[in-house]
């Protein structure tokens, strides 16, 4: 085999690949061989038909045949050869390559590969300095906490029969959505428990401050006006009536803070122990938080540091899964918010979908780039992921979801290799991102 690798650009190859005459006269052989067995000709015994014959009736058929079993295998030995890892292969269609008998054959692939990364410091005696975070848990953070935990064993009492609503009362309402005096389908709450000053919205509207001054019984009409361009169409331009009726009022009754209210919420034995064990758990997530933080601004460093080509394969994959995910989220769960089913016309979504790409490219430029980075320092250091580090990932990513190890370990598998050498991809970037945290340098 000759192989003549061509610079098209800094990750751009173009390999041109020459099969041998003797190797070419081979295939053909096997070819006819097969051929000879398979075909029935009238006047021959089955595979004793000429040669002669067959090329004359199934030449195209058997060139085909012998361009399909070479193109393959020495597109992967030139590969090899050249000691590229090719990210997006483009080769000619088959039709239209030519292959001749008692000639080498030669075609041409037109490879991009992933850049060449000249890695910069980031380890002692030049480590990435980061700027300290100052922050602390406060007595005030520690007060509010408490405050919640109050609030979340309080109790919802029937306010006086002739009590208004006020800020931090409740209501239990129903809400009813009318367009021209007609209710719109779908478009109704009822026995919703609203916490007048929390801002929560219902059908897509606050009704809080509406609701102020209010009594049991009463009810109130909100006009919402909508835009013209709303996806939903009967409501584009349209102002519709939202009116709520007050079915009840509640007030909440908050227990002391004290020694028996710590007991009631766990194994405390004082007010002061639960404070502590409060203190305790946002001081966790604050480090958690700060560590986070660092990593962002050893993300932004790395990413300024270095400047190569990206492969525009690599980004569009890239921005095509960020988009499909921005677009089941926003749509693939749940109907309209008015009744109306959420995946609209394939127009609309096609529109969107261009929007959200415009939109998400720099995004999924800098995630690649990072990627890119980040797997070069992996390789750099030497670090690697073994099944020990798949299956804390596991874990980790079952607790932040709230869902089974083993329903976890199924949607991966579900994914087939492709999936768990993205899972396994991930983790080794994770752990690079980390190496690089424990070398880094915090000021002050």
């Amino acid at each position: 085999m000759k192989l003549e690798m061509t610079e098209l650009g800094p990750v751009k190859r173009s390999l041109k690949i020459e099969v041998p005459e003797d190797v070419v006269n081979e295939e053909f052989h096997k070819v006819y061989r097969q051929l000879q067995r398979q075909v029935r000709i009238p006047g021959f015994r089955p595979g004793k038909a000429p040669v002669a014959l067959l090329e004359k009736r199934y030449a195209r058929e058997v060139e085909q045949d012998v361009v399909q079993r070479l193109v393959p295998n020495y597109y992967e030995r030139a590969i090899k050869e050249a000691g590229v890892e090719p990210v997006v292969v483009e080769i000619p269609p088959i039709e239209r390559l030519k292959v001749r008998r008692n000639m080498p054959f030669t075609f041409t692939a037109t490879i991009e590969i992933k850049p060449r990364i000249e890695l910069g410091d980031y380890r002692p005696p030049n480590p990435i300095s980061l700027k300290r975070d100052t922050r602390t848990v406060t007595d005030e953070q520690v007060d509010r906490a408490l405050q919640t935990l109050r609030e979340q064993h309080g109790q919802l009492d029937a306010a006086p029969e002739e009590a208004a609503i006020e800020e931090g009362m409740y209501a239990v309402v129903s809400i009813n959505a009318f367009l021209d005096s007609t209710p719109i389908e779908g478009a109704a709450k009822a026995g919703e428990l609203v916490k007048v000053g929390a801002g929560t919205p219902i059908l897509g509207i606050v009704v809080d401050d509406h609701l102020l001054g209010k009594r049991r019984g009463e009810s109130v009409d909100i006009p919402q006006t909508y835009p013209p361009q709303h996806p939903d169409e009967r409501l584009a331009g349209k102002t519709v009536i939202f009116r709520v009726q007050i079915d009840a009022i509640k007030r909440q009754t908050l227990p002391e803070l004290d020694d028996e209210f710590a007991k009631d919420c766990g194994d405390y034995q004082s007010l002061e122990d639960l404070r502590v064990h409060i203190r305790t758990q946002l001081e966790e997530i604050l480090k958690r938080d700060i560590e986070e933080g660092y990593k962002e601004q050893i993300i932004e460093r790395l990413i300024q540091m270095h400047h190569f080509e990206i492969p525009e394969p690599l980004i569009d994959r890239e921005l095509q899964a960020m988009v499909r995910q921005k677009m089941l989220r926003e749509h693939g769960h749940h109907k309209h918010e008015h009744g109306m089913d959420a995946l609209e016309e394939p127009l609309k979504l096609q529109e969107e979908a261009k929007r959200l790409q415009h939109e998400l490219y720099p995004e999924a430029k800098r995630r690649v780039k990072l990627s890119l980075i980040l797997e070069a320092i992996a390789e750099r250091e030497g670090l690697t992921v073994d099944e020990n580090d798949f299956e804390e990932e596991i874990k980790r990513l079952a607790k932040s979801l709230k869902l089974g190890v083993e329903e976890v370990r199924r949607i991966i598998d579900a994914g087939g290799p492709a999936s768990r050498e993205e899972f396994k991809d991930r983790i080794l970037a994770d752990k690079a991102l980390q190496f690089v945290y424990q070398c880094a340098v915090v000021q002050g």
